[in-house]
C-alpha cells in the first residue's frame, strides 16, 4: 500500500432507501424497508472508498469479514448516511468502524475487515477453483 492512509480517516456514502433495497428473498419483500444485506454492501462500499487511493497497481482489497447489528428500520425514500472510519491499519488489512443513520437515528453500526492482497495471488487462489 502506499502511504498516508490514517486511523481516523473517515468515507461518507449517502442514499436514499428504495424498493430494491428491501429485504427480500426469492423475489418476495418480506419489510420494506432498508435491508440488512444491503446495509452489508453499503459498510463494505464505504470501507472500500478509504483504501482505493492507496492501493498500488499490483494490489487489490478483498472483504475479509463484516459483523453487523442492524438497530432500526429505514423506510422508503429515507436518507441513510454510512460513515466508515479506519481503527486499524495492519500490514496485510484494514478495519473499520461503520454507523448508519438516517434522518432520525443509528439504524445500523458495524465493523469491516479488508484483506490486502496482491492481484496475482487472487487470481491464482480463484484460478484453483474452477
Amino acid at each position: 500500500m502506499k502511504t498516508g492512509l490514517q486511523v481516523g480517516d473517515t468515507a461518507v456514502i449517502q442514499t436514499e432507501v428504495t424498493p430494491d433495497m428491501f429485504a427480500q428473498f426469492d423475489g418476495e419483500v418480506v419489510h420494506p424497508a432498508y435491508s440488512t444485506a444491503t446495509m452489508v454492501y453499503h459498510m463494505e462500499w464505504a470501507s472500500r472508498k478509504l483504501i482505493l487511493p492507496y492501493l498500488t497497481s499490483e494490489e487489490e482489497g478483498m472483504g475479509a469479514s463484516v459483523q453487523v447489528k442492524h438497530l432500526a428500520p429505514s423506510c422508503e425514500g429515507e436518507q441513510i448516511t454510512v460513515t466508515a472510519t479506519i481503527t486499524e491499519i495492519r500490514p496485510k488489512s484494514i478495519l473499520t468502524h461503520v454507523s448508519v443513520t438516517n434522518e432520525q437515528r443509528q439504524v445500523g453500526e458495524g465493523h469491516v475487515k479488508q484483506a490486502i492482497l496482491l492481484k496475482e495471488y487472487i487470481s491464482k487462489q480463484l484460478t484453483a477453483k474452477q
